[in-house]
């Protein structure tokens, strides 16, 4: 059975001080609000990586992920953090393809091919992003298109290295845009991903391949969305940098 996991992404947000407030927030909620297994994957600035881990030492539901790393594996590569980097730290997970590394840094399907290569050679787990933009939604094959973002990054993995990555969905068009996809409109990508999973390593691996919703969820959108057949949890940007909304988006059901 497929787990269902929430996703922070914090991204250029919060000073230390701020961000230990609100992990240890996040974790005193949790520990006295959710009952379920829920996987809880925060995703801080790498700067504060090690730091926040501190602070989830009594949460075993929580794990960290970080925002990035390199498609390389160490060298004179100055101001990069290498998968090996993080793995040494304790880092579990890491986000692969975010929409934002795809425009603002021009990250390609290749490039992102070679991030999830390092990152599973040092037992780090990629949380793989793929999504369409607004144009490509309403004049192309997006299906296709966010297919084809899969097709050229992981399906050079073997079973077991994919059974290791957990695939976020997040179009563009509902990013800090306040539009959020219909749960239909979700379900019908997540469908047809885990079918194109399943075309190439069966249907028991595409069936047990977690599918995240990212794109403006928040507590009201979730219970929703995460009710979706195929939509395992959640990949959340703002909400996640406030406490009581992101408690109540990794208790929604």
């Amino acid at each position: 059975m497929r787990k269902k996991i929430v996703a922070g992404n914090w991204k250029m947000n919060k000073v230390l001080d701020e961000a230990v407030a609100l992990t240890s927030e996040l974790v005193n909620m949790a520990n006295d609000e959710v009952q379920s297994d829920v996987k809880v994957i925060l995703c801080p600035p790498s700067i504060y990586l090690t730091t926040i881990k501190k602070y989830l030492e009594s949460a075993p539901n929580f794990a960290l992920a970080a925002q990035n790393c390199s498609d390389k594996v160490s060298g004179a590569y100055t101001g990069e953090i290498s998968a090996q980097m993080l793995q040494s730290i304790g880092v579990e997970y890491v986000l692969v393809g975010h929409s934002e590394r795809r425009q603002y840094f021009n990250e390609s399907n290749a490039v992102l091919a070679e991030k999830v290569n390092t990152a599973l050679a040092n037992g780090v787990s990629p949380i793989f992003c793929c999504g369409e933009s607004l144009d490509q939604r309403q004049n192309e094959d997006y299906i296709g298109f966010v297919k084809n973002q899969i097709t050229e990054s992981l399906f050079h993995l073997s079973e077991e290295q994919l059974l290791s990555v957990i695939i976020a969905y997040e179009p563009i068009w509902a990013i800090g845009t306040g539009l959020t996809a219909s749960a239909e409109q979700a379900q019908e990508m997540h469908a047809s991903l885990r079918q194109h999973i399943a075309s190439k390593y069966g249907a028991d691996i595409a069936e047990e391949i977690s599918i995240l919703y990212g794109g403006s969820v928040t507590a009201a959108s979730a219970a929703e969305l995460f009710s979706s057949p195929d939509i395992d949890g959640g990949l959340v940007g703002g909400a996640s940098l406030k406490s009581r909304e992101f408690t109540n988006i990794i208790k929604a059901r």
